[in-house]
């Protein structure tokens, strides 16, 4: 049985925070757009006509609507695996059955995560083939999604079986430096991963073969040569089979590492507008953005592991969730439940820095391409075609954007009127 303490007490007022801050947030952000999305900016004249407008707006609340929905019943899915005594009753049971430590461990995570997953399928199925698909964006059958669910099962089964057995192993056999080794394994398996997923896992998924226009692959090269970017090859890739949203991005590490578009950025944008975004990713490229989020990503995940080795033999942790023994694996999943709230406040100074890489990225298409003119056309059209919301609230921007909002990022890169 749970037992109310100070522990207890403390971890709902921290959750209890976060939901309201993150759902007034969200309101918040719908009402400004309500208020303010009914009127086409003068710079987007031309580009977008009020039905277009009216319906990213419609396009923004159904889905965050949704979002909220799906986020308030997995709050409400946490506090009842907390306080309804599961997760006793689960290792009770794995107890019984006498497994080994790891292996108990394993079908521990392995039981909660499939019943995760299968509480989200609802929401990701009327996301797909409801709100995408009665705006116009996804083109998936319902049996290429059973295919991606069944893949993606599998992957995920076998690689957090081996990362999971490793850690467990870790927990249970190196005693106190656990911790150390875990994030060591970890940081390696996240660099393997970077490396391993253009020419192992992503092909599982979709068709990657280079790219059929030899104009486009001789300006693309030709990019790349002069930011000094050495690369492996430059492939489309069919994701108009799932969706119509367009995007292109750098994949993979050392040989590797390889420019992708999608077939829908191919059939709807220009050349120049192509290399622009090309350009924007090759600046994180240059400005080493990459790398500097890989290393403070080491270095969060260092602090995290240590602060789990300080925390996982505290017997309150234990018994105020009902468990009338420690049990470590299960303890694991406690302290990220108790610590997860607290991340969503320091949102606000991860999103910070994102956008300030993009702007970084945005000046350096700029600046190699000598012009901001495909850069702004290409931010246009990515408005028009994915319905963006142009009007997001500041406070919402502040906690949820990576990018800078769009017209931001349009009315910094258009030329200044003398």
């Amino acid at each position: 049985m749970v037992q109310f303490n100070a522990l207890l007490a403390a971890f709902l007022i921290v959750f209890l925070l976060r939901v309201l801050l993150r759902e007034g947030l969200t309101l918040l952000n719908i009402r400004h757009l309500q208020r303010h999305g009914r009127r086409v900016p003068e710079m987007l004249h031309g580009e977008i006509d009020e039905g277009t407008l009216s319906r990213m707006t419609d396009y923004t609340v159904e889905s965050s609507r949704l979002a909220t929905l799906e986020e308030i019943a997995g709050d409400l899915l946490t506090l009842a695996v907390l306080f309804c005594g599961v997760l006793p009753w689960l290792t009770g049971a794995l107890a019984g059955m006498q497994l080994p430590f790891v292996l108990s461990g394993l079908v521990f995570f392995s039981t909660l995560a499939l019943a995760g997953g299968m509480f989200g399928l609802p929401f990701d199925l009327y996301r797909i083939f409801g709100i995408e698909k009665h705006y116009g964006f996804t083109t998936m059958t319902f049996r290429l999604w059973l295919a991606d669910l069944l893949k993606n099962f599998a992957i995920s089964t076998i690689l957090m079986g081996l990362l999971g057995g490793a850690f467990l192993s870790l927990l249970h056999y190196a005693e106190k430096s656990w911790w150390i080794w875990s994030w060591l394994v970890f940081a390696s398996f996240q660099l393997l991963m970077l490396w391993l997923y253009p020419v192992v896992i992503a092909p599982l998924f979709n068709r990657y073969e280079p790219i059929q226009d030899t104009d486009l692959k001789e300006a693309v090269m030709d990019l790349a040569n002069r930011a000094g970017l050495e690369i492996s090859g430059i492939y489309q890739v069919d994701e108009g089979k799932r969706s119509r949203h367009t995007n292109a991005y750098f994949t993979g590490l050392g040989k590797t590492r390889r420019i992708v578009l999608y077939d829908t950025l191919l059939a709807s944008s220009t050349q120049q507008e192509i290399l622009s975004v090309l350009a924007h990713e090759i600046g994180h490229w240059k400005k080493r953005h990459i790398l500097k989020q890989l290393i403070f990503m080491e270095a969060a995940s260092l602090g995290m592991f240590y602060l789990f080795s300080l925390l996982l033999d505290w017997p309150l942790l234990y018994a105020t969730f009902g468990f009338p023994q420690p049990v470590t694996y299960a303890g694991l999943l406690l302290i990220g439940i108790l610590t997860g709230p607290l991340f969503f406040f320091l949102s606000p100074l991860a999103a910070a820095v994102l956008r300030r890489f993009e702007r970084e990225a945005d000046d350096f298409s700029r600046a190699i391409l000598g012009t901001s003119a495909p850069m702004v056309s290409a931010l246009k059209r990515l408005a028009r075609d994915n319905l963006s919301n142009l009007f997001p609230h500041p406070l919402y921007v502040a906690f949820h954007y990576s990018h800078p909002p769009l017209l931001e990022r349009i009315t910094r890169l258009m030329p200044r009127q003398p």
